[in-house]
């Protein structure tokens, strides 16, 4: 399952709201791989995207942790879900590995979603909430995006946001000979943008940074000059263009700020560029007379009216994409233990339901919060018991081996051979002994 927010579905104030900083990752990867509902979980956040990809044993109740999450953390109102994607199974895989082919970004086939993917897998792993399952599907879908790459020519049709804000800062000024470029930050997308502009005769370049040694090392390969945080108001006065992308977790401009130093350059035409997320230039800059301002979402906007007509590469693309998917997903429900895996948590499921209503037969009449009390600790406990064994049965190499484990689960629980689901879901019969539960669940449309 995948559960997001993107540049297709929210503005950019809404996606810096949601915006996972690459430190708290890790905290949230723990508390999340041990929410009701979740059995392995990554997490993408990157300045388009913030995206929960989820290997789930109960759809609705994974979905209501993560919803419980962003209301409890970042203030999610029921009235904003509406901007998230709910993806499950086969549209669930087909987005995953559409985003690693670069064929859900703007820049298409853009190397930096890999990296970004990369990384977080990497974070999963090192807090073991990415398992056996989410692992098959990010290296499936890292060697897809390689495939796509190589194997069409969609990437002759990038228009990456470097190139963005080059054509954009050309457009305000006309021709870029000449004109002053200060670097706040040493960050990829505002060093391509700075190398386009130097490239069109831009000079000099100065490049301010919280490293000094980075900030040293990028101005030398640039042919410019580095400056410390001291001269960084002298810089902007000076400069014709600004590119922001510090990583900082405040703004480094205010209005106020703003104000002052376009006065003090007589209202003299000053283009910044805000690449950073968050935003490291509060929005309320672009309304000082003499500062023009832009962000990612005014960058994107530029591109999407760049956008190419759907051509044979973007559909020669899609069509290998789509095929992957398949081929993954048939090849993810015949795989040996996930049939027993399934089985064996809706015999739990349905031992303890069958315990649970004598026990409440015998000892109710239960109040309302006893009895959801009663079911959310069985549910725990049937979590806790599946995911362990699964675990174990995931884990072992030897295909005898595995084979041998899988026949004493299915005899120690009299498992009858199940029909195949798909991940999350359930029978018809056991979806209607469970509708009370549901109903106390808050409601997820998918």
């Amino acid at each position: 399952m995948v559960i997001g927010v993107n540049h297709h579905t929210a503005p950019l104030a809404m996606r810096e709201r949601f915006w996972v900083s690459e430190n708290r990752r890790y905290e949230i990867l723990r508390r999340l791989s041990n929410a009701e509902g979740i059995e392995e979980i990554l997490i993408i956040s990157t300045c388009r995207r913030t995206e929960f990809l989820l290997w789930a044993s109960e759809p609705t109740l994974a979905a209501n942790s993560i919803l419980q999450f962003l209301g409890s953390e970042h203030g999610l109102r029921l009235s904003e879900w509406q901007h998230f994607y709910r993806l499950l199974d086969d549209a669930a895989l087909t987005h995953i590995f559409r985003v690693a082919s670069g064929l859900d970004s703007l820049v298409l086939c853009e190397s930096q979603i890999v990296a970004e993917l990369k990384a977080a897998w990497e974070q999963a792993q090192a807090v073991g909430a990415s398992g056996p399952f989410l692992d098959a599907t990010l290296d499936a879908a890292l060697k897809l995006s390689r495939r796509v790459c190589e194997e069409t020519a969609i990437h002759q049709l990038k228009v990456p946001i470097p190139m963005a804000a080059f054509e954009l800062s050309r457009r305000i000024f006309g021709d870029l000979n000449g004109r002053r470029v200060l670097l706040l930050g040493a960050g990829e997308m505002s060093e391509l943008a700075a190398r386009r502009m130097i490239a069109d005769g831009a000079s000099p370049v100065v490049v301010i940074d919280q490293s000094p040694v980075r900030a040293a090392k990028l101005a030398e390969t640039l042919g410019g000059a580095a400056a410390n945080l001291g001269e960084r108001w002298r810089r902007i006065l000076e400069a014709d263009v600004v590119l922001c992308a510090t990583g900082c977790p405040h703004v480094i401009l205010t209005r106020e700020e703003a104000e002052r130093i376009a006065a003090e350059r007589n209202r003299v035409a000053l283009v910044v560029i805000d690449l950073g997320m968050p935003r490291d230039v509060d929005p309320d800059v672009r309304r000082v007379d003499g500062i023009l301002l832009y962000d990612i979402e005014t960058l994107e906007r530029t591109m999407r009216g760049d956008t190419l007509e759907p051509t044979k590469e973007l559909a020669d693309a899609e069509k290998m994409v789509a095929a992957e998917a398949h081929a993954f997903r048939t090849k993810l429900k015949t795989e040996s233990s996930l049939p027993t895996i399934i089985a064996l948590r809706q015999r739990l499921e349905e031992i303890c339901r069958q315990e649970l209503e004598s026990f409440i037969a015998e000892r109710g009449p239960f109040s309302r919060e006893q009895d959801q009390s009663l079911h959310a600790i069985t549910a725990q406990v049937i979590q806790k018991i599946a995911s362990s064994l699964a675990r174990e049965l995931k884990e072992v190499s030897e295909k005898e081996e595995q084979a041998q484990m899988t026949a004493v689960i299915r005899r120690l629980f009299h498992l009858s051979s199940p029909n195949l689901a798909l991940a999350g879901t359930r029978s018809e019969k056991h979806n209607n002994e469970r509708s009370e539960d549901k109903e106390r669940a808050i409601a997820i449309n998918y």
